[in-house]
């Protein structure tokens, strides 16, 4: 059974090399891989509200099923959320409501997105070619990574969006269909038939958004009775997709005799 408790992790288990804060000066979590070489890395993004440390916590428990790959969680900025009366909290970027997010201005996304390709561009000097790197997250976060990822101007392992949808749909076909860098990296979408906050409706309408757009290997997963939430199914099914894009490479054998 695949564990999605959020306990917080002993400091030992996470070790964080990358020097990106949030505007409260919270570093991302660093996973860093269990074999000897970092052949990959996945980037993933928290829901509005939460923290890297909580996915940090299950990827965690998950990461002896890909050793090889180095996770990232970052922390978005504390700002205050339209939707939640101003409250401040973590958030990639501001939300107005819960209506379908096509028309929602995403006030804060474009700083967002200019800190995930800082750590994109960081992994690269690390050594870590932008073709073994996968965007990842969750609901916004989920959000994010489709943004993000769509639009970066060099080859992407992967996207990976859970219970999640496509902001600003229109602006990022235009973009899109300039550069079209990205139009055959696969991408995941995952989503319960049973989530209230997400709907899986607007799921539905940005796979076809991403269709509309040229986007060639999009796949939407839909899992019954699933809420806003991960369960082991999805879970299961993300990690197949990570080992799918981010293979193990093969040792190659020595042609001395």
């Amino acid at each position: 059974m695949l564990s999605l408790s959020r306990r917080n992790l002993s400091p030992l288990s996470l070790t964080s090399l990358v020097h990106m804060f949030s505007s409260r000066g919270e570093p991302p979590v660093v996973l860093q891989p269990k074999t000897a070489k970092c052949s990959g890395t996945v980037i993933f993004m928290h829901g509005l509200g939460d923290r890297g440390a909580s996915w940090a916590s299950c990827w965690a428990e998950l990461h002896d099923k890909i050793p090889h790959v180095r996770f990232i969680c970052p922390t978005a900025p504390e700002r205050p959320v339209t939707l939640n009366m101003g409250m401040v909290m973590p958030a990639w970027y501001d939300l107005s409501g819960l209506s379908s997010r096509e028309n929602e201005r995403c006030d804060g996304i474009e700083q967002s997105r200019a800190t995930i390709e800082a750590l994109i561009e960081s992994e690269k000097r690390a050594g870590v070619p932008s073709n073994r790197i996968v965007l990842a997250g969750f609901s916004q976060g989920g959000a994010m990574a489709l943004y993000c990822g769509l639009q970066f101007a060099q080859q992407l392992a992967g996207v990976l969006a859970m219970s999640s949808y496509l902001p600003r749909p229109t602006a990022l076909t235009a973009i899109v269909q300039q550069h079209k860098t990205n139009l055959q990296t696969p991408v995941l979408m995952c989503h319960g038939d049973w989530d209230q906050v997400v709907q899986l409706a607007w799921a539905r309408t940005s796979l076809a958004s991403l269709q509309k757009m040229g986007v060639q290997r999009a796949e939407l997963k839909v899992y019954p009775n699933m809420q806003h939430e991960a369960n082991d199914a999805e879970l299961r099914d993300a990690l197949a997709f990570l080992n799918k894009v981010l293979p193990e490479p093969q040792p190659q054998l020595s042609s001395k005799l």
